[in-house]
Protein backbone atom coordinates (compact mmCIF):
# COMPACT_ATOMS: atom_id res chain seq x y z
CA UNK A 1 0.00 0.00 0.00
CA UNK A 2 0.95 3.49 -0.16
CA UNK A 3 1.94 6.29 2.05
CA UNK A 4 -1.16 8.14 0.49
CA UNK A 5 -3.32 5.86 1.41
CA UNK A 6 -2.05 5.36 4.64
CA UNK A 7 -2.73 9.00 4.95
CA UNK A 8 -6.03 8.88 3.73
CA UNK A 9 -7.40 6.48 6.60
CA UNK A 10 -5.33 7.98 8.90
CA UNK A 11 -7.14 11.66 8.08
CA UNK A 12 -10.22 9.48 7.94
CA UNK A 13 -9.98 7.90 11.45
CA UNK A 14 -8.44 11.14 13.45
CA UNK A 15 -11.59 12.16 13.57
CA UNK A 16 -13.18 11.99 17.29
CA UNK A 17 -15.97 10.01 16.55
CA UNK A 18 -15.43 6.42 14.99
CA UNK A 19 -16.00 6.59 10.87
CA UNK A 20 -18.27 3.70 10.88
CA UNK A 21 -18.80 3.47 14.72
CA UNK A 22 -18.52 1.25 17.39
CA UNK A 23 -20.77 -1.25 16.89
CA UNK A 24 -20.31 -5.00 14.35
CA UNK A 25 -21.29 -5.02 10.88
CA UNK A 26 -24.68 -7.02 11.18
CA UNK A 27 -23.70 -9.67 8.45
CA UNK A 28 -20.66 -10.37 10.11
CA UNK A 29 -22.29 -10.29 13.71
CA UNK A 30 -24.83 -12.49 11.94
CA UNK A 31 -22.68 -15.29 11.00
CA UNK A 32 -19.86 -15.36 13.71
CA UNK A 33 -23.10 -15.95 15.93
CA UNK A 34 -23.32 -19.64 14.26
CA UNK A 35 -19.89 -21.15 14.94
CA UNK A 36 -18.03 -22.17 17.89
CA UNK A 37 -15.72 -20.11 19.16
CA UNK A 38 -11.74 -19.45 18.10
CA UNK A 39 -9.45 -17.69 16.07
CA UNK A 40 -10.36 -15.00 13.96
CA UNK A 41 -8.13 -12.86 11.84
CA UNK A 42 -10.12 -9.68 10.71
CA UNK A 43 -8.62 -7.47 7.61
CA UNK A 44 -8.09 -3.98 6.59
CA UNK A 45 -9.97 -3.61 10.45
CA UNK A 46 -9.78 0.13 10.88
CA UNK A 47 -10.77 1.08 14.00
CA UNK A 48 -11.79 -2.29 15.24
CA UNK A 49 -15.43 -2.30 15.72
CA UNK A 50 -15.85 -5.64 14.03
CA UNK A 51 -12.43 -7.19 15.68
CA UNK A 52 -13.75 -6.24 19.28
CA UNK A 53 -17.24 -7.04 19.14
CA UNK A 54 -15.70 -10.73 18.52
CA UNK A 55 -13.15 -10.75 21.28
CA UNK A 56 -16.25 -9.83 23.54
CA UNK A 57 -17.68 -13.00 22.69
CA UNK A 58 -14.52 -14.64 23.39
CA UNK A 59 -12.86 -15.43 20.40
CA UNK A 60 -8.72 -14.80 20.33
CA UNK A 61 -8.96 -12.23 17.61
CA UNK A 62 -5.61 -10.83 15.12
CA UNK A 63 -6.53 -8.07 13.04
CA UNK A 64 -4.36 -5.49 10.52
CA UNK A 65 -4.47 -2.61 8.65
CA UNK A 66 -2.66 0.16 7.34
CA UNK A 67 -3.33 2.68 9.32
CA UNK A 68 -1.37 3.40 12.66
CA UNK A 69 -4.36 5.77 13.81
CA UNK A 70 -7.27 3.21 13.14
CA UNK A 71 -5.09 0.29 15.36
CA UNK A 72 -4.94 3.09 17.96
CA UNK A 73 -8.18 3.66 18.40
CA UNK A 74 -9.20 0.01 18.10
CA UNK A 75 -7.10 -0.70 21.12
CA UNK A 76 -9.07 2.35 22.65
CA UNK A 77 -12.09 0.58 22.08
CA UNK A 78 -11.17 -3.30 22.91
CA UNK A 79 -9.93 -1.24 26.49
CA UNK A 80 -13.15 0.58 26.67
CA UNK A 81 -14.88 -3.29 26.41
CA UNK A 82 -12.32 -4.85 28.65
CA UNK A 83 -10.47 -6.94 25.57
CA UNK A 84 -7.38 -7.61 23.97
CA UNK A 85 -6.62 -8.28 20.50
CA UNK A 86 -3.96 -8.51 18.40
CA UNK A 87 -3.36 -5.68 15.96
CA UNK A 88 -0.82 -5.58 13.22
CA UNK A 89 -0.12 -2.45 11.01
CA UNK A 90 1.63 -2.47 7.79
CA UNK A 91 1.47 -4.25 4.16
CA UNK A 92 0.03 -7.99 4.67
CA UNK A 93 2.51 -10.44 3.38
CA UNK A 94 5.48 -8.48 5.86
CA UNK A 95 3.71 -9.07 9.08
CA UNK A 96 3.87 -12.75 9.77
CA UNK A 97 0.81 -14.52 10.73
CA UNK A 98 1.30 -17.70 10.83
CA UNK A 99 0.17 -20.23 8.13
CA UNK A 100 -3.26 -22.22 8.60
CA UNK A 101 -3.21 -20.30 11.91
CA UNK A 102 -6.79 -19.12 11.58
CA UNK A 103 -10.40 -20.53 12.24
CA UNK A 104 -12.14 -17.33 10.68
CA UNK A 105 -11.11 -14.79 8.09
CA UNK A 106 -13.32 -11.90 8.48
CA UNK A 107 -13.28 -9.63 5.20
CA UNK A 108 -15.97 -6.81 5.96
CA UNK A 109 -15.22 -3.96 3.70
CA UNK A 110 -11.85 -4.93 3.04
CA UNK A 111 -10.84 -3.20 -0.35
CA UNK A 112 -7.43 -3.86 -1.28
CA UNK A 113 -6.24 -2.12 -4.17
CA UNK A 114 -7.10 -3.49 -7.23
CA UNK A 115 -3.49 -4.33 -8.22
CA UNK A 116 -2.92 -6.82 -4.86
CA UNK A 117 -6.20 -7.64 -4.06
CA UNK A 118 -6.17 -11.38 -5.57
CA UNK A 119 -2.85 -11.85 -4.35
CA UNK A 120 -3.87 -11.12 -0.99
CA UNK A 121 -6.64 -13.26 -0.83
CA UNK A 122 -4.44 -16.10 -2.35
CA UNK A 123 -1.98 -15.19 0.93
CA UNK A 124 -4.88 -14.99 3.32
CA UNK A 125 -6.14 -17.99 2.20
CA UNK A 126 -3.22 -19.74 3.31
CA UNK A 127 -3.89 -18.46 7.05
CA UNK A 128 -6.72 -20.07 7.36
CA UNK A 129 -7.04 -24.09 8.06
CA UNK A 130 -8.66 -26.48 6.12
CA UNK A 131 -12.42 -26.40 6.72
CA UNK A 132 -11.76 -22.66 7.98
CA UNK A 133 -14.76 -20.15 7.05
CA UNK A 134 -14.51 -16.50 5.07
CA UNK A 135 -16.89 -14.07 6.01
CA UNK A 136 -16.78 -11.66 3.35
CA UNK A 137 -18.94 -8.44 2.92
CA UNK A 138 -17.92 -5.37 0.59
CA UNK A 139 -19.42 -3.00 -1.99
CA UNK A 140 -20.52 -4.11 -5.30
CA UNK A 141 -19.93 -3.16 -8.69
CA UNK A 142 -24.08 -1.96 -8.73
CA UNK A 143 -23.11 0.18 -5.88
CA UNK A 144 -21.68 3.03 -8.19
CA UNK A 145 -25.51 4.04 -9.00
CA UNK A 146 -26.17 4.17 -5.00
CA UNK A 147 -23.52 6.13 -4.54
CA UNK A 148 -24.12 9.01 -6.83
CA UNK A 149 -27.11 9.30 -5.44
CA UNK A 150 -26.13 9.19 -2.00
CA UNK A 151 -22.49 10.05 -1.19
CA UNK A 152 -23.27 9.52 2.66
CA UNK A 153 -23.33 5.50 1.49
CA UNK A 154 -19.54 5.53 1.05
CA UNK A 155 -17.69 2.79 -0.53
CA UNK A 156 -15.08 2.98 -3.55
CA UNK A 157 -15.97 5.61 -6.48
CA UNK A 158 -14.02 3.28 -8.95
CA UNK A 159 -15.44 0.06 -10.49
CA UNK A 160 -12.15 -1.83 -10.18
CA UNK A 161 -12.32 -1.49 -6.80
CA UNK A 162 -15.79 -3.18 -5.89
CA UNK A 163 -16.51 -6.38 -6.04
CA UNK A 164 -18.19 -8.84 -8.35
CA UNK A 165 -19.44 -12.24 -6.90
CA UNK A 166 -17.51 -13.87 -10.05
CA UNK A 167 -14.43 -12.07 -8.73
CA UNK A 168 -14.88 -13.08 -5.05
CA UNK A 169 -15.73 -17.07 -6.09
CA UNK A 170 -12.30 -16.82 -8.10
CA UNK A 171 -10.31 -16.03 -5.64
CA UNK A 172 -11.29 -18.32 -3.26
CA UNK A 173 -12.02 -21.09 -5.93
CA UNK A 174 -11.09 -23.88 -3.38
CA UNK A 175 -14.68 -22.83 -0.76
CA UNK A 176 -17.46 -24.74 -0.40
CA UNK A 177 -20.06 -22.13 -0.49
CA UNK A 178 -22.36 -21.03 1.74
CA UNK A 179 -23.28 -17.51 0.60
CA UNK A 180 -22.32 -15.77 -2.35
CA UNK A 181 -24.72 -12.91 -3.69
CA UNK A 182 -24.61 -9.38 -4.36
CA UNK A 183 -27.83 -7.36 -2.80
CA UNK A 184 -29.65 -4.28 -1.88
CA UNK A 185 -29.32 -3.43 2.05
CA UNK A 186 -29.54 -0.49 4.36
CA UNK A 187 -26.52 0.83 5.86
CA UNK A 188 -26.49 2.95 9.17
CA UNK A 189 -22.82 2.42 10.38
CA UNK A 190 -21.11 5.64 11.62
CA UNK A 191 -20.74 8.62 9.51
CA UNK A 192 -19.78 6.70 6.14
CA UNK A 193 -21.75 4.04 5.46
CA UNK A 194 -25.72 5.62 5.95
CA UNK A 195 -28.20 4.76 3.00
CA UNK A 196 -28.79 2.51 0.26
CA UNK A 197 -26.02 0.41 -0.89
CA UNK A 198 -25.23 -2.99 -3.09
CA UNK A 199 -23.22 -5.20 -1.12
CA UNK A 200 -21.86 -8.61 -2.51
CA UNK A 201 -21.44 -11.07 0.20
CA UNK A 202 -19.75 -14.75 0.73
CA UNK A 203 -19.23 -17.39 3.39
CA UNK A 204 -17.05 -20.48 2.39
CA UNK A 205 -15.41 -22.87 4.21
CA UNK A 206 -11.83 -23.95 3.03
CA UNK A 207 -11.86 -27.05 1.41
CA UNK A 208 -9.89 -30.12 3.28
Amino acid sequence: MTDKTAGMWNARYSEETYAYGKEPNLFFKEQLAKLPVGRLLMGAEGEGRNAVYAATQGWTVSAFDISEIGKAKALELAFEKDVVIDYRVGNLPELLFGEEQFDVLGLIYAHFPPAVRSEYHRYLHTLLRPGGLVILEGFGKNHLEYRKLNEKVGGPADLETLFSPEEVHADFKNYDVQVLEERVIELNEGRYHNGTGSVVRFVGAKSI
